[in-house]
């Protein structure tokens, strides 16, 4: 592993910035906290990387998928549209030492992902099989987009 932090750990050491404000909520931006948004941001990252780590590329097949199509050249997620699947959302309270524990774990994670294959995959709910190119768009699309709510639950 270089020196050089890639997309996804400067994404989590923004996280991490925000976890002196895991108790804020704004109702009319998200009935979760900034907290939430933070656990379950993680929470996605190490569950997802650990899928990819253990599947089999040699049974990765490529399939066009309209909604993969226009979230990834829209470079967004849109607000409001999906419902995360339950085992990515969070259990317990925020605990910031909880919280610090999976993101380096999610730190680790990410820096194995330059060991996998580049058909290693997982497979999501609404854009289908995702290699490890795909995955890691995704991964950054879907961080920035909860980093973007807390954003704006934290703007005045």
């Amino acid at each position: 592993m270089t020196a050089e932090k890639n997309e996804l750990q400067v994404l989590i050491e923004q996280l991490r910035t925000q976890t002196i404000h895991s108790h804020v909520m704004k109702q009319n931006i998200s009935a979760a906290s900034v907290g939430w948004h933070i656990d379950h941001s993680i929470l996605v990252i190490n569950q997802i990387i650990s899928a990819l780590k253990q599947s089999d590329p040699n049974t990765y097949t490529s399939k066009f998928n309209f909604k993969r199509f226009l979230v990834f050249n829209l470079n967004k997620l849109p607000r409001g549209k999906a419902k995360a699947p339950k085992h990515v959302i969070p259990r317990n309270e925020f605990d910031l030492l909880a919280t610090e524990t999976e993101m380096n774990r999610a730190i680790q994670h990410i820096e194995q992902l330059d060991q996998l294959h580049k058909n290693n995959y997982f497979q999501h709910p609404y854009f289908g099989a995702l290699n490890l190119k795909h995955t890691r768009k995704m991964l950054s699309l879907h961080t920035k987009h909860h980093l973007k709510i807390i954003r704006d639950i934290l703007s005045n």
